[in-house]
C-alpha cells in the first residue's frame, strides 16, 4: 500500500511515502468498486461528461472514504454534511465534467478541513491500470524506480560555493532503499564545507527515510525527530535519526535551509525538525503547511482517485505539526533572495570564527559586496561626475545615473557602491574597486583589490 503525502496529485510522485511494514515499497492504491475489464489506456481521454446520478455516487464514495480513513472524524461529518446540502439544493448541477465536478469537490473540502493533502480528481489510465496488479512484478518496480532514476532521485544539485559554502538541491525525498547511495554520495561530497546551505524551495516532500538519513548527517546522535498518530489502529509511530551514517557527520557545521511556499509535507517536517532541534536556521517564505500522511483511493468503475489523510505529525518538542500554518522561517524573505541571504549569513558565522588573518579580510570583503548588491550605497551625483575619467588602462564612465568601469580590451561592467569611494561588481566575485581621493576630494586614483591581499594601483590621467 502506498501511503502518501502529495499536494496537487497530479504529475510525479512528490508527496510524503509512510511506510508502515513493508520491505519493499511497491505502487499499489486501495479502491473500491469493480474494475472495468477494458483497458482505459486506448480511450482518449477529452473531459468525461457526468450526470446527476454519476455525482450522487461519487459523493457516496468519497464520504465512505472518509469516515473510513480521515484523521478527524468530526471534520469527515462536517465535510459530508457540506456535500450532501449542495447535491440535495442542486449546487452541482453545473458541473458537467468529471474535471469540473472533482475540482469543486476537492474546493469543498479545503474549505471545511483546511487540509492542503486532502484533494479528488479524475484518475489517469496508468493509475487504473496499476490498481489492477495484486502483486506487483519485478519488471513494474524496475520501471517505476528508473522513472525516479531518471530524474537522479530528486537530486538536483550539489556543489562547493565561495569561502568553503556546500549547497545540496533536491526536490524530493526519494525513498532510501534505491536512492541512498545517490544522497550519502551528494551529502559525503559537502563533507569539508566549513557550512552548508540545504534548498528546498521546490521540494514537495517525500520518505521519512530519507528526511531519517539527511538529518542523521547533521546531529550528533540518534534524535527522535518527529511521531505519527495512525487513527485506524489508533498507534503513534515515532522517527528517530539514524546511530550510524556512512561517512563524516556534520554536527556542527552551520546549516542553512531554504524554503518558499511550495516548500511541503516531508520537505517541511524536516525543516520543522530542523528549526525545533535549533541544529538549523530557516531562510525564505513560510512553506506549504501539510502535516498529514495521506492514503489514495481509487474508485475504478468512476475513474475517481481520492487522497485522503489518515495520521497526522505530532513533533516530541512542540507536540504539534505545522498543519495549516506550514513552518515560518527565521529570516523571511522571498524565495528568489533566499540563496543570496543564506551565503551572507554562512560568511558571517565563518566570519566570527576565522582564525587567521586574510580568510578574516576576505570574509569581510565577500560580505559587504552581498550587502552591496542586495542595498548599495548612494553616492552624491556630483561625487559621481567626478569620477569619470581614464585611469591608465582603466575608464570610468557615467551613463544614466550609474557608473561603469572597464579595463582595456575587456567587458564592461556597472560599479556597485559599497561606500562612496568602495565598489564591488555582480560578475566578479574575487574583486573590488577603491577610489583614492586627494586632499580636495578628487579622484586621484584606482586601486584593484583582490581575494588573497593582491593590490594594484593605477593613478588618473590628467588633462
Amino acid at each position: 500500500m502506498l501511503l502518501q503525502w502529495d499536494r496537487t496529485g497530479q504529475g510525479p510522485v512528490r508527496g510524503f511515502l509512510l511506510v508502515m511494514v513493508m520491505a519493499v515499497i511497491v505502487t499499489a492504491f486501495v479502491f473500491s468498486g469493480p474494475v472495468q475489464s477494458q483497458r482505459i489506456e486506448g480511450r482518449r481521454r477529452e473531459d468525461l461528461k457526468i450526470d446527476e446520478k454519476t455525482r450522487e455516487a461519487i459523493i457516496d464514495s468519497v464520504v465512505a472514504a472518509l469516515h473510513e480513513t480521515y484523521v478527524f472524524p468530526d471534520v469527515a461529518e462536517k465535510i459530508e454534511n457540506r456535500l450532501r446540502r449542495k447535491l440535495r439544493k442542486h449546487n452541482y448541477r453545473s458541473f458537467k465534467t468529471l474535471e469540473a465536478f472533482t475540482r469543486e469537490l476537492t474546493n469543498d473540502f479545503r474549505e471545511v478541513s483546511s487540509d492542503g493533502h486532502m484533494w479528488v480528481r479524475r484518475a489517469s489510465a496508468e493509475e487504473i491500470d496499476e490498481a489492477k496488479i495484486v502483486e506487483p512484478t519485478k519488471e513494474d518496480i524496475a520501471r517505476r524506480v528508473a522513472r525516479q532514476a531518471y530524474n537522479n532521485f530528486g537530486f538536483e544539485k550539489v556543489e562547493r560555493l565561495g569561502w568553503n559554502i556546500g549547497y545540496l538541491k533536491f526536490n524530493y525525498f526519494a525513498n532510501t532503499k534505491h536512492a541512498g547511495d545517490v544522497a550519502t554520495a551528494a551529502i559525503r561530497f559537502l563533507a569539508n564545507c566549513d557550512a552548508v546551505i540545504i534548498d528546498l524551495r521546490d521540494n514537495g516532500g517525500g520518505s521519512p527515510s530519507m528526511v531519517q538519513l539527511i538529518s542523521s548527517y547533521f546531529l550528533e546522535e540518534s534524535t527522535h525527530l518527529n511521531s505519527f498518530y495512525i487513527r485506524k489502529t489508533d498507534e503513534m509511530k515515532q522517527f528517530w535519526s539514524y546511530d550510524h551514517v556512512p561517512g563524516r557527520r556534520m554536527e556542527n557545521v552551520p546549516l542553512y535551509i531554504l524554503t518558499s511556499e511550495r516548500t511541503f509535507s516531508g520537505a517541511e517536517e524536516f525543516t520543522y525538525n530542523m528549526r525545533n532541534l535549533e541544529r538549523a536556521t530557516i531562510i525564505g517564505e513560510t512553506t506549504g503547511g501539510g502535516a498529514h500522511p495521506t492514503e489514495r483511493k481509487l474508485f475504478a468503475d468512476l475513474e475517481v482517485l481520492m487522497s485522503v489523510p489518515f495520521g497526522r505529525a505530532v513533533n516530541p518538542i512542540t507536540e504539534t505539526n505545522w498543519e495549516g500554518t506550514g513552518v515560518e522561517p527565521h529570516i523571511k524573505v522571498s524565495r528568489d533572495e533566499a540563496l543570496e541571504v543564506a551565503r551572507l549569513e554562512a560568511m558571517k558565522a565563518l566570519h566570527e570564527k576565522a582564525g587567521r588573518p586574510e580568510i578574516r579580510a576576505g570574509l569581510e570583503g565577500a560580505i559587504a559586496r552581498l550587502e552591496a548588491l542586495r542595498s548599495p550605497a548612494q553616492i552624491d551625483p556630483e561625487l559621481m561626475k567626478r569620477y569619470e575619467g581614464v585611469y591608465g588602462p582603466r575608464r570610468i564612465t557615467l551613463e544614466n545615473g550609474k557608473l561603469f568601469y572597464q579595463r582595456e580590451g575587456r567587458p564592461r561592467y556597472e560599479m556597485i557602491a559599497i561606500s562612496d569611494v568602495l565598489f564591488c561588481f555582480r560578475e566578479i566575485d574575487y574583486f573590488r574597486l577603491k577610489v583614492e581621493l586627494d586632499e580636495e576630494g578628487n579622484p586621484d586614483a584606482l586601486v584593484g583589490l583582490y581575494d588573497g591581499g593582491h593590490t594594484d594601483r593605477t593613478p588618473r590621467a590628467r588633462k
